[in-house]
């Protein structure tokens, strides 16, 4: 029983401003749980000189050991046996292998209603759910299926229908049977939540729109969007043109998108505002890094994300390098009334792999911004 870490999973507002000591004693108490239990990850820590006397304040939560997410792309690391494991999807052929016992399940589900219910996503009205992802099967592990599913629990499910099934030893997309699907819902009585990819929701509202197919769904419906856009980067659409379109197709509103976001090394639930920004729960710290020297840098300046929770006993990701590139902004530039930081992602570095040097980041940086 970690007593710091329940006491800042219980804490009652998901974005509470007074939280900072909360959470180093929790960090602190994470950190002293995998160096007794992990032997990797002490070897690092103690190859930096970090230890448990290296957290006093939640500034030097920055001296944290800070692994990359290919760390546990290419290696299985674990503190201790995983009651549930989740895999990252694993577009690039490796994928990371992340395990949670009972306690971390107890504070993934205390953040996850409290988020919800933050975002006015947790109703008793019945409804329909699209969901534009994977349909759960036996082979599938990868925390985006789980997380999909997961949130087709937080109203009563009368149907669900998945856009990607597994055939053949392959996923494909049946749009179709989707299409088929909506023209059926739309004389229902409840209303429709879609939840997954925002590629595929695109894609399905871009075809309908083109072949002047407008389905009105029922008052409440919403759209939920969630695991990035992968391997369609390229065609990726900006937000405002998304928004148009899902009015225009579906009769939903803006108001009633919601996206989230997060990483299997990180389980923390990012779910954007009204404004649609990531502001950072109380239970994740972000530290934006110097692509050059990885030493923190000022709101308001790109760098490569580093994601910080005590969230996880299982495997060691308390703290973790992605390859995003992000800005941390001050919430006064939101407006929304949240007063936490929010985290844009502005992309990915280039080279294929990313090390603790950040070797070449400097030349995708520039990629990205040009």
């Amino acid at each position: 029983m970690q007593k710091y870490r329940h006491r800042l999973f219980s804490i009652k507002n998901p974005y509470d401003t007074q939280s900072d000591s909360i959470f180093v004693r929790a960090v602190k108490e994470n950190f002293y749980y995998h160096y007794t239990h992990c032997h990797e990850y002490r070897t690092i820590a103690q190859h930096l000189g970090v230890d448990t006397d290296s957290f006093a304040s939640i500034d030097d939560i920055a001296h944290l050991p800070c692994l990359p997410t290919l760390l546990f792309k290419r290696h299985r690391i674990k503190s201790t046996p995983a009651l549930i494991k989740a895999t990252s999807s694993g577009t690039s052929g490796n994928f990371s292998e992340i395990g949670f016992d009972i306690g971390d399940l107890l504070c993934a589900l205390k953040m996850s209603c409290k988020i919800m219910h933050r975002r006015h996503l947790i109703s008793l009205i019945p409804c329909h759910y699209i969901v534009m992802g994977y349909k759960p099967h036996h082979s599938n592990h990868t925390a985006v299926t789980k997380t999909a599913f997961g949130a087709t629990l937080f109203t009563p499910a009368i149907s669900r229908r998945y856009i990607l099934k597994y055939k053949n030893g392959t996923y494909s997309p049946d749009f179709n049977g989707i299409l088929l699907a909506l023209k059926k819902l739309s004389k229902s009585i409840f209303p429709v939540r879609f939840m997954g990819f925002p590629s595929y929701t695109f894609f399905l509202m871009k075809m309908m729109d083109e072949q002047g197919i407008h389905i009105q769904l029922k008052k409440g419906s919403k759209i939920m969007l969630g695991g990035g856009w992968k391997q369609f980067y390229a065609e990726q659409t900006d937000k405002e043109s998304f928004y148009h379109l899902a009015k225009k197709v579906f009769d939903i509103n803006e108001q009633n998108i919601v996206e989230f976001f997060g990483a299997v090394e990180h389980p923390i639930l990012y779910c954007d505002c009204p404004n649609h920004h990531f502001h950072v729960p109380v239970y994740s710290r972000i530290i934006i890094r110097d692509v050059d020297t990885l030493q923190p840098v000022s709101k308001e300046t790109i760098g490569l994300v580093n994601l910080i929770t005590p969230m996880i006993n299982a495997t060691p990701i308390l703290s973790v390098m992605t390859d995003d590139l992000g800005i941390l902004h001050d919430s006064s530039q939101c407006g929304c009334g949240i007063q936490t930081p929010y985290l844009e992602i502005i992309g990915r570095v280039a080279p294929t792999e990313i090390k603790t040097c950040a070797a070449g980041a400097t030349d995708a940086l520039k990629e990205v911004t040009q």
